[in-house]
């Protein structure tokens, strides 16, 4: 469907204007990242615009312009698999970030409110909140759809017929089809990309929700309530029927008139507190009478993994540099769940840290006079100290001492730079 009072026609010089493309620029060297197929970095692109600048213009004017294919990165998934992301080079990612600042205001009148992921002022937890209110509305049943490897299905031809609904632009459309099709480099090894939209570049998450609007406007047609993140989607309803009925319907939908894929063993229907969405995990509160947020039990192990790290006695850096790296791994985690309730597992946690940190600063001080001199200077009375000093418990036991929890205080962690997952929670909390 066409956008009324919105002109779809004549883009591509609203994409090569000056002003978008100064925009464009700007927004990439924000953003960073690596170097694709070429090698350019981010900081080489402003001297090679203002050489190439014009002549890329006047190829994308005349259909001249070829992408280069993206550099393929595998990231490891927690399941075991991996995700596939593409990387473009930096010229590329400055012209597609030139189109999607143009097509997104256009493709924003159309999308669902109910769609959260990788759209203007809109976030996962908007995501959540809403989860919640429906939920809470008696929906306790979920149909949680799991779309197998999304980005790397995207049929070519039913995106294109999609996007010319709305744009009526041949070469902005041409131009489009030109990075779909670009290729991917795999180990120094060419390969031609028939499926998918590449993770990673600057169009593909406009492409994904103009792919999946689509499903959104499904749903709102049968009048079902969802919520959906760019590929995550969970569907709501009040009866184990239903939701079972739903999950057959919308799976032939998906794969007949979308053309992806559904993860059949991992799709599912469940209660709330059985499924886990963008990190998060759904409780019944027994004092409220209404269902909760909290980071998902696989969230917090993988932030036991990731702490773990930074606390290990064998990696070998500074207390100071230690600390900066756990304040921003601390306040990243936090600030993402901060809607959900984890007062308790934040105080936990905190504990371990401590527990943690006392035998990596135990391990630092190494001989037995720098541990006298140190626990002398920390308050330690002479002979424990010296007794301490020379004690052959494993740091685990000494860790969790009564002379380290007087010597090393929580207070003294805190000066140290220490940043406590409760402090910052109840700093955030909403």
């Amino acid at each position: 469907m066409e956008v009324a009072n919105v002109k779809t026609e004549n883009l591509l010089e609203q994409i090569l204007s000056s002003e978008n493309l100064n925009e464009a620029y700007l927004q990439v060297k924000r953003n960073k990242g690596a170097e694709g197929v070429d090698g350019m970095k981010v900081d080489e692109l402003k001297e090679h615009l203002r050489t190439n600048g014009e002549n890329i213009k006047e190829q994308i004017r005349e259909r001249r312009y070829h992408p280069e294919p993206v550099r393929r990165v595998e990231i490891p998934k927690p399941d075991g698999g991996v995700r596939n992301l593409g990387v473009p080079t930096v010229t590329d990612r400055f012209i597609q970030q030139a189109i999607a600042q143009v097509l997104t205001p256009i493709y924003e009148e159309q999308f669902h409110d109910n769609s959260y992921g990788f759209r203007p002022k809109r976030c996962a937890e908007m995501a959540i909140i809403k989860s919640l209110e429906v939920m809470n509305d008696g929906n306790t049943w979920v149909v949680d759809i799991d779309l197998e490897k999304f980005f790397d299905n995207v049929n070519h031809d039913k995106l294109m017929n999609l996007i010319a609904r709305t744009i009526k632009d041949g070469d902005a459309i041409s131009i489009i089809r030109r990075f779909l099709v670009s290729g991917v480099m795999i180990d120094d090894e060419y390969k031609e990309t028939i499926i998918g939209t590449p993770q990673g570049g600057n169009l593909s998450p406009l492409l994904s929700n103009i792919m999946l609007n689509e499903l959104d406007k499904e749903l709102e047609g049968r009048g079902l309530s969802f919520v959906r993140y760019a590929d995550d989607c969970i569907i709501l309803l009040k009866s184990e029927k239903a939701a079972n009925r739903v999950m057959s319907s919308i799976t032939k939908f998906i794969e007949e008139k979308l053309g992806l894929k559904v993860n059949v063993s991992k799709s599912k229907v469940d209660r709330p507190n059985g499924i886990k969405y963008l990190g998060f995990g759904f409780y019944w509160d027994t004092f409220s009478h209404q269902f909760k947020a909290k980071p998902h039990q696989k969230s917090v192990e993988k932030l036991k993994e990731k702490l773990k790290r930074l606390t290990s006695r064998s990696w070998g850096v500074s207390t100071a540099y230690r600390m900066v790296k756990l304040k921003q791994l601390i306040i990243g985690w936090v600030n993402y769940f901060k809607i959900g309730s984890m007062k308790k597992m934040c105080t936990e946690l905190d504990a371990h840290i401590r527990f943690r940190l006392r035998m990596c600063i135990w391990k630092q001080w190494k001989k037995v006079k720098t541990k006298y001199k140190n626990l002398m200077l920390l308050g330690i009375p002479k002979q424990k100290a010296w007794e301490w000093a020379n004690s052959r418990k494993g740091y685990a036991r000494i860790g969790s001492s009564w002379i380290l929890h007087r010597a090393i205080t929580n207070e003294r962690l805190k000066k140290f730079g220490l940043v406590l997952l409760l402090d910052q929670y109840q700093l955030v909390h909403i």
